[in-house]
């Protein structure tokens, strides 16, 4: 039976949140790593998230020795790999569920878009659970996306056959920062009653000054459009990232659409 929270109690839970980089470390710099109970514990969590039809299509790559770590850093322009307490590459596997049917003498189908639709989800599942166990623990954490800057190195650095595809780093650690508490949009923008709806130009402007502290600087005041510029405009980071994610999907064998 589940304690009971009250709603105070689960809106200060996740308050406390943070995106964490900065970790405590031994006096060597070396990761101060969870104890075995404690690892035990979130990688549970992990396995316990939702799936779609039973299948559990994902896959974490625990990130163990220091040289794998050091590697993966580098390739992810992340540094912080290095140092959190625990490190994964949180994939999406259509692979697995393949291999069940075939060792029960079973023909598995060809459904590479179900595989990046559902394998992501369960990814993205899988890991978030371990990230809020991992904050139940006292540990802080933080979702990587740069495995997307170097992806056909981290796929052969990490042997990832065909249909397993890395959707994310997933790091945590003790933090030893003090991260802000970062701004969301207005819940209208974002929970939408019975059917979509656009948000009206007023409305994205005003959500765009409620998020602009989240790209200040010291010195320099926030101004959220020009960072989703940087990631999301015109010749920017997401479309120079777009064919090689395309080429990594077809290599994985999980490209669904047309040559």
């Amino acid at each position: 039976m589940h304690g009971t929270q009250t709603p105070a109690q689960v809106r200060a839970f996740f308050d406390a949140h943070r995106t964490t980089r900065l970790y405590q470390t031994a006096e060597d710099g070396s990761p101060l790593r969870m104890t075995p109970d404690e690892l035990d514990a979130v990688l549970h969590a992990a396995q316990r998230a939702p799936t779609d039809a039973t299948a559990q299509l994902y896959s974490l790559i625990h990130l163990t020795t220091p040289e794998r770590r050091v590697q993966v850093a580098e390739l992810t322009n992340n540094a912080h790999i290095a140092t959190a307490a625990e490190a994964f590459v949180v994939c999406a596997d259509a692979r697995r569920v393949g291999r069940v049917l075939e060792a029960a003498g079973r023909e598995p189908g060809q459904w590479p878009a179900v595989a990046v639709h559902f394998g992501i989800g369960d990814a993205v599942m899988a890991g978030q659970n371990l990230l809020t166990a991992a904050e139940m623990l006292g540990y802080q954490g933080c979702w990587i996306g740069g495995v997307l800057n170097n992806l056909d190195a981290l796929l052969t650095l990490l042997e990832l056959p065909q249909g397993v595809l890395p959707f994310a780093a997933l790091t945590v650690g003790r933090p030893a920062e003090e991260a802000p508490l970062r701004p969301r949009l207005p819940r209208e923008l974002v929970v939408h009653e019975n059917r979509y709806r656009d948000g009206s130009t007023e409305q994205l402007r005003a959500g765009t000054e409620i998020m602009n502290p989240i790209s200040a600087r010291p010195g320099k005041p926030g101004d959220w459009a020009r960072l989703l510029d940087l990631y999301f405009g015109a010749g920017q980071g997401m479309e120079q990232r777009e064919p090689a994610l395309v080429a990594a999907l077809k290599r994985q064998s999980l490209w669904a659409g047309g040559e």
